[in-house]
């Protein structure tokens, strides 16, 4: 029998990268709680000692930025100077200015006129679903989430000592000629741990205690390898160690690289920049149509122009698992689904508070969150059509 391999990773919520995403979005977060209408696309830079904040935001909303970017250092764990990154000692500069009016005056087409709202910018966006998975997303970044979920719970209530908040998962799986998932060859572990902590120690625990906790059993046998830190040491680690950016961990925000991406980032920006809303939208029309047994498979993608609401293109690939034409898939999107920005943010309710909680850990496949882009409310329209 021939089989295929395919690996995806995952950061924990201690990681540079992500750990700017958190501070965007929790800072988007901000704003959209006491002005749902605010403008904003902050980004955020993290090295050694200091945070960098910068970016575009208009609202009606006054926020201390600052204490937003502390609350989110402290949070993950970064707690102390030792660690060369510090909630209380390091550094946070701020450069925002107010949204280009050239993009305003794009977006802006009347008051509380969803159907008119245009795109923040042009670009492109991919949404997909597969039925590997009761989440209906690839095994390997679903597992990957679950072991840096594990590694960060594990290490918060201290079931493992001496860890500290940067790691990464990578796991990869062994498919068959059909598609179908056989079992884990490889899983990858790195986790950032005190000086003291000795490595055999480390291996075991992470093994028993994070990998065998959040793994199926059923998809380990006596070939899998475990791999843990395999440089044999990590002390130096979060932006004392790497430097960390927001909008740098997209594949792992997504499908772990099994699916096309557009190349836009979300943390940071409100749902009228489409690199955001809009790829939740299409994340919402492939998983209806995986649910509602159109296809096993489906990636769908969506393209817009600045200024405009309605969507340049929609196309569909079902990879060849659909049982009816993805012509007639693309017809039956444009009749159920509103792809307008405007009118995704009304239907997904995008203006509320939402974004810092999936800035870690994967924006789809979350049965851990109630999240608007995630749910099956259009499966019946779809069987209706294709009855």
């Amino acid at each position: 029998m021939k089989t295929k391999l395919f690996t995806s990773e995952s950061v924990t919520e201690g990681h540079p990268d992500k750990l700017a995403d958190q501070i965007s979005d929790a800072i988007l977060d901000a704003f959209l709680e006491k002005d749902p209408k605010s403008r904003v696309a902050v980004e955020v830079l993290l090295t050694s000692g200091l945070c960098l904040i910068a970016g575009e935001i208009t609202s009606k909303a006054m926020i201390d930025l600052r204490e937003v970017a502390k609350g989110v250092i402290k949070k993950v764990g970064y707690t102390n100077a030792d660690f060369g990154f510090c909630d209380n000692q390091s550094g946070i500069i701020i450069s925002v200015n107010k949204q280009s009016p050239d993009i305003a005056q794009g977006v802006s087409k009347g008051k509380e006129d969803f159907k008119k709202v245009g795109a923040g910018d042009q670009g492109l966006m991919f949404g997909y679903a597969t039925s590997e998975t009761k989440e209906l997303m690839p095994l390997p970044i679903i597992l990957a989430h679950k072991i840096t979920r594990k590694l960060a719970k594990v290490r918060k209530g201290k079931q493992i000592k001496g860890l500290r908040p940067d790691g990464k998962a990578q796991v990869t799986v062994e498919y068959d000629e059909s598609g179908s998932p056989v079992r884990i060859k490889t899983i990858l572990i790195s986790a950032q741990h005190g000086p003291d902590k000795k490595i055999k120690d480390l291996k075991k625990e992470l093994i028993e205690k994070v990998i065998k906790k959040a793994v199926p059993k059923k998809l380990i046998n006596s070939r899998t390898k475990f791999l843990v830190n395999p440089t044999g040491r990590f002390v130096i680690g979060g932006p004392n160690g790497d430097t960390g950016l927001t909008g740098r961990k997209i594949i792992v925000d997504t499908y772990g690289g099994m699916a096309r991406h557009g190349g836009g980032c979300f943390s940071g920006k409100d749902p009228t920049k489409v690199d955001r809303s809009a790829t939740y939208a299409a994340r919402w029309v492939a998983k209806n149509i995986v649910a509602a047994g159109l296809a096993k498979r489906c990636e769908v993608q969506i393209s817009y122009a600045i200024g405009m609401a309605e969507p340049i293109s929609v196309r569909v690939d079902t990879f060849g698992t659909a049982k009816v034409s993805e012509d007639r898939l693309e017809k039956a999107i444009k009749k159920i689904f509103d792809l307008r920005p405007g009118m995704i943010i009304k239907n997904l309710n995008l203006r509320k508070p939402i974004y810092q909680q999936v800035a870690a850990y994967g924006h789809f496949g979350r049965d851990d969150l109630d999240l608007p882009w995630e749910k099956l409310n259009k499966v019946k329209e779809l069987k209706k059509i294709f009855k």
